[in-house]
């Protein structure tokens, strides 16, 4: 007998269509608040809870130390939970209706400078070898596309189309969007298939990135590639495939494209997602404004 858990899984996979990292998330919430009822309130079933149960969570958590940020992601997972309930009428109230979430410090994302990806890219310029052209090619697909981590790893094939200088990414909710191929990396796209084809053997072959063995690579190694290239030039705390995807829109917002424009390219649902990017270029702005109006001379 399938389980609320088990329907809500379906739930979250087949009409949320989110990605099944998300869903294992979600889930491991949802199971994480299930085990705490039955422990310490021995109470089998977390269907039907009011929400002083939650709020004792939320005690325990921080307790054990758990950051805001994290405790507010468990409860959004419950909210999806509960709200999944509500919709299949299995409950007629949720218990996180009136939820409010734990204030979070403001955290902002610091970009990598032009001068950091000219220092790297002049660092990296002739890539020898199936391995280095590739690691190229990661860096700067990050850097000219602005795709997320998760959609430069399970990029297919069939969707870089070199004919029509377009990639089709896989987004969130397994939302398309089309990306133009730069002029600047379309050939290092040639040499990387030229090398991957030299591998022989691919066992992943519909992805067009593979580790040396044909495989999909992993978020991890993605994210190790990108810390390790970026420590040769920066200092920043934070080197990740997420601060390139904020480097890319904040350096095409300082060069002048317009909001809806990268909204579209980094395959935001709304404007206000794609506003947390503004703040560098609104300090480029004042640099320019101050720079050059005739009340400042």
């Amino acid at each position: 007998m399938k389980t609320n858990t088990d329907a809500f899984r379906d739930y979250l996979l087949l009409e949320k269509k989110y990605s099944s990292h998300t869903v294992n998330a979600y889930l491991n919430d949802v199971f994480s608040f299930e085990s705490f009822v039955k422990e310490n309130f021995e109470q089998d079933s977390i269907d039907h809870v009011n929400y002083s149960l939650i709020r004792s969570w939320i005690v325990f958590l921080v307790d054990h130390n758990i950051s805001n940020v994290s405790v507010n992601r468990k409860m959004a997972s419950l909210k999806a939970f509960y709200k999944f309930l509500l919709k299949s009428k299995q409950i007629e109230v949720s218990p996180m209706q009136k939820h409010k979430s734990l204030k979070t410090p403001k955290v902002v994302q610091v970009p990598f400078s032009e001068k950091e990806l000219k220092d790297l890219l002049g660092q990296i310029e002739s890539p020898v070898g199936f391995e280095e052209v590739r690691d190229k090619l990661i860096v700067e697909m990050f850097y000219v596309t602005g795709m997320r981590r998760a959609e430069l790893i399970h990029l297919m094939m069939k969707n870089v189309d070199r004919s029509a200088s377009l990639i089709k990414v896989l987004g969130k909710r397994n939302k398309e969007r089309l990306i133009p191929i730069l002029p600047i990396i379309a050939d290092q796209i040639d040499s990387y298939i030229n090398e991957r084809d030299g591998l022989g053997n691919i066992v992943d072959s519909e992805y067009f990135f593979v580790s040396k063995k044909g495989l999909k690579l992993s978020e991890s190694f993605v994210y190790r590639l990108i810390n390790s290239y970026f420590s040769r030039v920066s200092e920043k705390v934070k080197k990740s495939p997420h601060v390139l995807r904020h480097t890319f829109a904040t350096h095409l917002l300082n060069n002048g494209a317009d909001l809806n424009s990268v909204k579209e390219l980094l395959g935001h649902s709304s404007l206000a997602s794609t506003q947390v990017y503004t703040h560098n270029s609104l300090a480029e702005l004042k640099k320019v404004y101050i720079g050059a109006h005739p009340r400042n001379k």
